[in-house]
């Protein structure tokens, strides 16, 4: 079995930027009429801007050293609708750890079995084509129908088929890698993918490239954008662009963010981007990802709009896809001729050879000469230890974790070493200990696995690329209500602000489909057509009505429901209040002043079987 070393990739940063200050790199979007732009254009110039986006509508430039305040007033012109800063989007992913060998077989990434894609069959002639926005796709990786796929460049980033790091490829590997012998499996293998670079050499973009690519997605004939990035602040000029793609029939997703937190992130925040957070293989909600909330304001002006929280998500944690051919490293371990989990740490070769245990080694020790070191971690550097491996004559080295889990390490800048290291689980040190000959290996690898909801958004976009091949008269908005409405439950029963209404169901979602058509049935979400895992059936017909009002300035909630006389426990924010039996009304006095937002939910005693929940605001 194989591992990877940890790369460290961007996670979304979050900018807020005022009206006063200056925006990124100086750069702002002016919105203008078509007719007139070139009467702009040459007012940008005059007034010194370097003009780097001309598109559809608006045109991005460089005002050195200007706030926007002061780019306002050089563009006040009755031709310029709008002057915006130019916001900063970045790739969203935290780490990658490779297990198994794909380069000498295929696999199947778990996220494919969790999503139930390996239930559907994509199929090619229904002419979906997927818009990836990223940092490009490698055309050195062969795991793909490379006459299925095209691509535009965003200015001053490159050849699109030229891959600024492995985020773009891997992305595009989890939705439509081909089903063929080798390396993985995309969610809806070979299906046509249009690539957009948007990212520079730093590893960042602007939200007027966005933009730009949601317009050159729609021009490629697109169905669904995957946007596996984000940032701080919203964009008008942003917005706009894809809420125009999702009216003409489209469908927009985006990740939800990284820092695992309750700010919310753009495009994601937009209600015409679908927005998606990440789970791991256990069905839990991964701790990275973010949950903003649903509701915006505050007191009687407070909103609740599902569609700029997470509505779906889907396997984030560990997802093994492609990435530029050899940019990733894979290591393996034998001992005694069976295989373990190992991560490679540092220098690229192979060895062989019986065992030495050198318990920390924080000596020189002639007894490893000829040998594979066996190493505890703790005490001294693992550069040092594998030196004093080195040193006494030692041809390998295994370093094994001294607390639950993989060791993940390197041997730092000034690494001075040779021969190939790995880390081990700690829960293979018996083990290891015991056995009499090892072989370990670091080599180059084509595959990687990497964590982040930049992840799980393709693994949603992939899926409604499969659905919706089978279903190709649906709208993208209606596969993105077949996806919510059969999503498998996760976290508090019902719709919650982790995993909004679940984790993606192939299978459910066309199911769904063929039975109810493209208008769907009840399409409250999260009825759970993927299975039960401990959450609520909120397909029933068992309705819930919630009305909340003051009494001498305190909150009460009249709660009352319909088509059900059984025994109900009632929940509010997935918290139990009260059961109660031979009544269909119940008063929550919540005894407290001023604002509020409470989600409402009955459901069956001792069942599964739920309501959809109501949100209340005061």
């Amino acid at each position: 079995m194989f591992k990877t070393t940890l790369k460290p990739t961007l996670a979304a940063v979050l900018l807020a930027v005022s009206g006063s200050a200056l925006a990124a790199d100086d750069r702002y979007i002016i919105q203008v009429d078509n007719n007139s732009k070139g009467i702009i254009k040459a007012l940008a110039k005059q007034s010194g801007a370097e003009i780097h986006i001309d598109a559809d509508g608006f045109i991005a430039a460089t005002f050195t050293g200007k706030s926007l305040d002061e780019v306002k007033g050089l563009m006040n012109n009755p031709h310029v609708k709008l002057v915006e800063a130019d916001q900063k989007r970045y790739p969203t992913a935290l780490f990658n750890d490779d297990t198994g060998s794909p380069m000498q077989t295929q696999i199947t990434p778990y996220a494919v079995y969790q999503a139930q894609a390996d239930q559907v069959t994509f199929n090619p002639n229904a002419g979906m084509k997927v818009c990836v926005i990223d940092s490009g796709l490698d055309d050195s990786n062969p795991d793909f129908v490379w006459s299925n796929i095209t691509g535009d460049n965003d200015p001053g980033t490159g050849n699109w088929f030229d891959a600024g790091g492995e985020h773009g490829t891997h992305v595009a590997g989890t939705i439509g890698a081909a089903d063929n012998t080798f390396g993985v499996v995309g969610m809806a293998p070979g299906v046509d993918m249009h690539i957009i670079k948007v990212f520079n050499e730093s590893g960042w973009g602007y939200s007027s490239g966005l933009a730009q690519a949601a317009q050159l997605c729609q021009a490629a004939g697109a169905n669904l954008i995957n946007m596996s990035l984000g940032g701080g602040g919203a964009s008008s000029t942003e917005d706009n662009a894809f809420a125009d793609f999702t009216a003409a029939g489209g469908l927009v997703v985006a990740a939800a963010g990284n820092d695992g937190n309750s700010v919310r992130s753009y495009p994601a925040g937009y209600s015409s981007v679908m927005m998606v957070g990440a789970n791991d293989a256990d069905n839990n909600i991964a701790s990275f990802s973010q949950y903003p909330s649903c509701t915006s304001g505050r007191g009687k002006r407070a909103t609740t709009d599902e569609t700029i929280c997470v509505e779906v998500t889907a396997g984030g944690v560990d997802t093994l896809s492609t990435v530029p051919a050899g940019l990733s490293t894979a290591s393996g371990l034998l001992a005694d001729g069976s295989g373990f989990a190992s991560s490679g740490m540092e220098n690229m070769g192979s060895a062989a050879g019986s065992t030495y245990f050198m318990g920390t080694a924080e000596s020189v020790d002639s007894g490893a000469a000829g040998k594979i070191c066996v190493i505890d971690r703790g005490v001294i550097s693992f550069f040092d230890k594998v030196a004093n491996c080195e040193a006494s004559g030692g041809v390998g080295a295994v370093i094994i974790n001294n607390e639950a889990g993989m060791l993940y390490g390197t041997l730092g800048d000034t690494n001075t070493t040779s021969i190939p290291a790995v880390g081990a689980a700690l829960e293979d040190r018996s083990a290891l200990l015991a056995a009499t000959s090892m072989e370990v290996s670091v080599e180059a690898s084509d595959y990687a696995y990497l964590s982040g909801t930049s992840m799980a958004t393709p693994a949603v976009v992939g899926v409604a690329a499969l659905v919706w091949s089978n279903h190709p008269s649906c709208s993208g908005t209606e596969i993105r209500e077949a996806l919510k409405a059969t999503a498998l439950d996760g976290g508090a029963a019902g719709k919650d602000e982790y995993f909004g209404y679940g984790i993606v169901q192939a299978a459910a979602a066309d199911t769904y489909l063929t039975t109810n058509g493209c208008a769907g049935g009840d399409n409250g979400g999260g009825d759970n057509g993927g299975g039960d895992n401990g959450g609520g059936d909120t397909g029933t017909d068992l309705t819930l009505t919630a009305s909340g009002y003051k009494v001498k300035g305190s909150q009460v909630v009249d709660l009352s429901w319909a088509n059900s006389t059984a025994d109900m426990t009632i929940y509010r924010n997935g918290s139990e209040i009260v059961s109660v039996s031979g009544v269909t009304a119940y008063t929550d006095a919540l005894n407290t002043k001023g604002g509020g937002v409470y989600d409402y939910q009955v459901c069956e005693t001792g069942t599964t079987t739920c309501s959809a929940t109501v949100t209340v605001v005061f």
